[in-house]
Protein backbone atom coordinates (compact mmCIF):
# COMPACT_ATOMS: atom_id res chain seq x y z
CA UNK A 1 0.00 0.00 0.00
CA UNK A 2 1.17 3.66 -0.99
CA UNK A 3 0.16 6.80 0.20
CA UNK A 4 -2.35 8.94 -1.46
CA UNK A 5 -2.06 12.60 -1.83
CA UNK A 6 -3.90 13.03 1.93
CA UNK A 7 -1.40 10.22 3.54
CA UNK A 8 1.41 12.64 2.06
CA UNK A 9 -0.25 15.56 3.23
CA UNK A 10 -0.62 14.16 6.97
CA UNK A 11 2.33 12.92 6.77
CA UNK A 12 4.20 16.15 6.16
CA UNK A 13 2.17 17.68 8.56
CA UNK A 14 2.69 15.54 11.05
CA UNK A 15 6.77 15.79 10.34
CA UNK A 16 6.37 19.79 11.37
CA UNK A 17 4.70 19.25 14.04
CA UNK A 18 7.24 16.79 15.29
CA UNK A 19 10.17 19.42 14.48
CA UNK A 20 8.83 21.66 16.59
CA UNK A 21 8.24 20.04 19.36
CA UNK A 22 11.36 18.77 18.92
CA UNK A 23 13.07 22.48 18.94
CA UNK A 24 11.83 23.30 22.01
CA UNK A 25 12.56 20.18 23.79
CA UNK A 26 15.86 20.45 23.09
CA UNK A 27 16.21 23.83 24.29
CA UNK A 28 14.24 22.70 27.45
CA UNK A 29 16.76 20.28 27.95
CA UNK A 30 19.52 22.32 27.46
CA UNK A 31 18.66 24.24 30.69
CA UNK A 32 18.09 21.14 32.11
CA UNK A 33 13.92 21.67 33.11
CA UNK A 34 11.51 18.78 32.42
CA UNK A 35 10.28 19.29 28.98
CA UNK A 36 6.62 19.08 28.39
CA UNK A 37 6.77 19.01 24.61
CA UNK A 38 7.18 14.91 24.39
CA UNK A 39 3.70 14.76 26.29
CA UNK A 40 2.03 17.69 24.32
CA UNK A 41 3.43 16.17 21.13
CA UNK A 42 1.39 13.40 21.68
CA UNK A 43 -1.89 14.68 23.01
CA UNK A 44 -2.75 15.01 19.47
CA UNK A 45 -6.68 14.12 18.30
CA UNK A 46 -7.19 13.17 22.32
CA UNK A 47 -10.65 14.13 23.96
CA UNK A 48 -10.69 12.79 27.77
CA UNK A 49 -13.45 11.89 29.83
CA UNK A 50 -12.91 12.20 33.82
CA UNK A 51 -9.66 12.95 35.25
CA UNK A 52 -6.56 11.00 34.76
CA UNK A 53 -4.41 10.89 37.38
CA UNK A 54 -0.57 12.27 37.32
CA UNK A 55 1.27 9.89 39.80
CA UNK A 56 1.62 6.98 41.92
CA UNK A 57 -0.86 5.48 39.75
CA UNK A 58 -0.50 2.31 37.26
CA UNK A 59 -3.12 3.38 33.84
CA UNK A 60 -4.90 0.09 32.40
CA UNK A 61 -6.41 0.27 29.16
CA UNK A 62 -7.65 -1.73 26.63
CA UNK A 63 -6.15 -2.18 23.00
CA UNK A 64 -7.00 -1.24 19.24
CA UNK A 65 -4.04 0.89 17.76
CA UNK A 66 -0.55 2.00 18.13
CA UNK A 67 -1.99 5.24 18.07
CA UNK A 68 -3.41 4.45 21.56
CA UNK A 69 0.18 5.20 22.57
CA UNK A 70 0.12 8.45 21.75
CA UNK A 71 -3.26 9.47 22.84
CA UNK A 72 -2.85 8.02 26.33
CA UNK A 73 0.83 9.96 27.09
CA UNK A 74 -0.68 13.14 26.06
CA UNK A 75 -3.70 13.14 27.93
CA UNK A 76 -2.11 11.64 30.87
CA UNK A 77 1.70 11.82 30.41
CA UNK A 78 2.25 8.31 31.48
CA UNK A 79 5.28 6.16 30.43
CA UNK A 80 4.21 2.65 29.72
CA UNK A 81 5.47 -0.76 29.74
CA UNK A 82 5.24 -2.17 26.10
CA UNK A 83 6.96 -5.16 24.03
CA UNK A 84 10.16 -4.73 23.19
CA UNK A 85 9.25 -5.53 19.70
CA UNK A 86 8.33 -1.23 19.60
CA UNK A 87 11.77 -0.13 20.51
CA UNK A 88 12.87 -0.02 16.93
CA UNK A 89 9.46 0.89 15.22
CA UNK A 90 9.74 3.98 12.86
CA UNK A 91 8.86 6.80 14.94
CA UNK A 92 6.76 5.62 17.53
CA UNK A 93 9.46 3.22 19.29
CA UNK A 94 11.59 6.93 19.61
CA UNK A 95 8.73 8.90 21.14
CA UNK A 96 8.50 5.49 23.49
CA UNK A 97 11.65 6.04 24.66
CA UNK A 98 11.71 9.53 24.76
CA UNK A 99 9.04 8.99 27.43
CA UNK A 100 10.21 6.53 29.44
CA UNK A 101 9.10 3.12 28.33
CA UNK A 102 10.10 -0.15 30.03
CA UNK A 103 9.98 -2.56 27.74
CA UNK A 104 9.72 -6.32 28.40
CA UNK A 105 9.95 -9.18 26.20
CA UNK A 106 6.77 -11.43 25.42
CA UNK A 107 7.02 -14.88 26.75
CA UNK A 108 10.02 -14.27 28.58
CA UNK A 109 8.99 -16.09 32.09
CA UNK A 110 12.24 -16.85 33.34
CA UNK A 111 12.27 -12.79 33.02
CA UNK A 112 8.60 -11.78 34.91
CA UNK A 113 10.16 -11.28 38.54
CA UNK A 114 12.99 -8.78 36.78
CA UNK A 115 9.99 -7.44 35.23
CA UNK A 116 8.16 -6.76 38.20
CA UNK A 117 10.61 -5.49 40.21
CA UNK A 118 11.57 -2.78 37.22
CA UNK A 119 8.03 -2.08 37.44
CA UNK A 120 7.97 -1.30 40.97
CA UNK A 121 11.16 0.65 41.14
CA UNK A 122 9.61 3.01 37.90
CA UNK A 123 6.01 3.28 39.92
CA UNK A 124 8.55 5.50 42.15
CA UNK A 125 9.02 8.15 39.56
CA UNK A 126 7.08 11.01 38.72
CA UNK A 127 5.05 9.85 36.11
CA UNK A 128 2.07 7.15 35.93
CA UNK A 129 2.15 3.84 34.17
CA UNK A 130 0.27 2.31 31.55
CA UNK A 131 -0.26 -1.00 30.67
CA UNK A 132 -2.31 -2.55 28.10
CA UNK A 133 -3.20 -5.72 29.81
CA UNK A 134 -4.67 -7.70 26.76
CA UNK A 135 -1.06 -8.25 25.76
CA UNK A 136 -2.24 -7.38 21.90
CA UNK A 137 -4.53 -5.11 19.96
CA UNK A 138 -7.77 -5.87 19.15
CA UNK A 139 -11.10 -4.40 17.31
CA UNK A 140 -12.01 -2.13 19.91
CA UNK A 141 -15.18 -3.69 20.73
CA UNK A 142 -14.72 -6.85 22.31
CA UNK A 143 -12.40 -6.81 24.93
CA UNK A 144 -10.12 -9.64 25.19
CA UNK A 145 -8.47 -11.44 28.12
CA UNK A 146 -6.15 -9.43 30.77
CA UNK A 147 -2.39 -10.55 31.75
CA UNK A 148 -2.18 -10.11 35.02
CA UNK A 149 1.91 -11.73 35.36
CA UNK A 150 3.47 -7.80 35.87
CA UNK A 151 0.22 -6.91 38.27
CA UNK A 152 2.56 -8.79 40.88
CA UNK A 153 3.94 -5.72 41.52
CA UNK A 154 0.44 -4.49 43.09
CA UNK A 155 0.26 -7.71 45.33
CA UNK A 156 1.08 -5.57 47.78
CA UNK A 157 0.62 -2.35 46.31
CA UNK A 158 3.36 0.35 46.94
CA UNK A 159 2.47 2.81 48.98
CA UNK A 160 0.21 5.23 48.03
CA UNK A 161 -0.54 3.73 44.32
CA UNK A 162 -3.98 3.20 42.43
CA UNK A 163 -5.06 1.49 39.30
CA UNK A 164 -6.90 3.83 36.93
CA UNK A 165 -8.82 1.91 34.34
CA UNK A 166 -9.20 3.76 30.99
CA UNK A 167 -11.28 3.29 28.11
CA UNK A 168 -10.24 4.15 24.63
CA UNK A 169 -12.71 4.81 21.85
CA UNK A 170 -12.44 5.91 18.35
CA UNK A 171 -16.00 5.75 17.59
CA UNK A 172 -17.69 5.57 14.26
CA UNK A 173 -14.03 5.41 13.16
CA UNK A 174 -13.05 2.06 14.88
CA UNK A 175 -13.38 -0.44 12.51
CA UNK A 176 -11.43 1.54 9.87
CA UNK A 177 -8.49 2.36 12.85
CA UNK A 178 -8.12 -1.18 14.64
CA UNK A 179 -5.23 -3.13 13.70
CA UNK A 180 -6.41 -6.59 13.58
CA UNK A 181 -4.90 -10.00 12.08
CA UNK A 182 -1.51 -10.13 10.52
CA UNK A 183 -1.43 -6.78 9.26
CA UNK A 184 2.29 -5.13 8.89
CA UNK A 185 2.61 -2.28 11.01
CA UNK A 186 3.88 0.06 8.39
CA UNK A 187 0.57 -0.81 5.80
CA UNK A 188 -1.70 -0.02 9.24
CA UNK A 189 -0.03 3.20 9.83
CA UNK A 190 -0.54 4.28 5.78
CA UNK A 191 -4.24 2.57 6.05
CA UNK A 192 -4.73 5.60 8.69
CA UNK A 193 -2.89 7.85 6.79
CA UNK A 194 -4.66 7.43 3.63
CA UNK A 195 -8.65 7.74 4.80
CA UNK A 196 -11.16 9.94 3.87
CA UNK A 197 -12.45 12.58 7.21
CA UNK A 198 -10.78 12.87 10.64
CA UNK A 199 -11.49 10.98 13.89
CA UNK A 200 -11.12 11.44 17.55
CA UNK A 201 -9.55 8.81 20.20
CA UNK A 202 -12.08 9.33 23.50
CA UNK A 203 -10.21 8.09 26.29
CA UNK A 204 -12.53 7.50 28.99
CA UNK A 205 -10.60 7.89 32.71
CA UNK A 206 -12.55 5.62 35.12
CA UNK A 207 -12.36 5.37 38.38
CA UNK A 208 -9.40 4.55 39.74
CA UNK A 209 -9.07 1.77 42.99
CA UNK A 210 -6.72 1.22 45.58
CA UNK A 211 -5.42 -2.45 44.03
CA UNK A 212 -6.55 -5.39 46.67
CA UNK A 213 -5.62 -8.87 46.75
CA UNK A 214 -3.64 -10.82 43.82
CA UNK A 215 -2.82 -9.77 40.60
CA UNK A 216 -5.68 -11.78 39.15
CA UNK A 217 -8.34 -9.99 41.36
CA UNK A 218 -6.13 -6.75 40.38
CA UNK A 219 -6.70 -7.39 36.72
CA UNK A 220 -10.49 -8.82 36.77
CA UNK A 221 -11.71 -5.63 38.63
CA UNK A 222 -10.03 -3.35 35.74
CA UNK A 223 -11.69 -5.35 33.75
CA UNK A 224 -15.15 -5.33 34.72
CA UNK A 225 -14.71 -1.64 34.37
CA UNK A 226 -13.49 -1.21 31.20
CA UNK A 227 -16.17 -3.69 29.57
CA UNK A 228 -19.04 -1.64 31.76
CA UNK A 229 -17.78 1.61 30.35
CA UNK A 230 -17.89 0.07 26.67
Amino acid sequence: MRLNARGWARLVALGLALSVALLLHGAWRLFRRRSPWPRRFLGWVVRTVGTPLRHDAVLLANHVTWIDILALAGASGAAFVAKAELRDAPLVGWLCKLNNTLFVRRGERMGIDAQVAALRDQLAGPQPIAIFPEGTTGDGVTLGPFKAGLLAALAPPPPGVRVQPVRIDYGAATADVAWVGAEHGADHARRILNRRGTFVATLHFLEPFVPEGDRKAIAAKARAQIEAAA
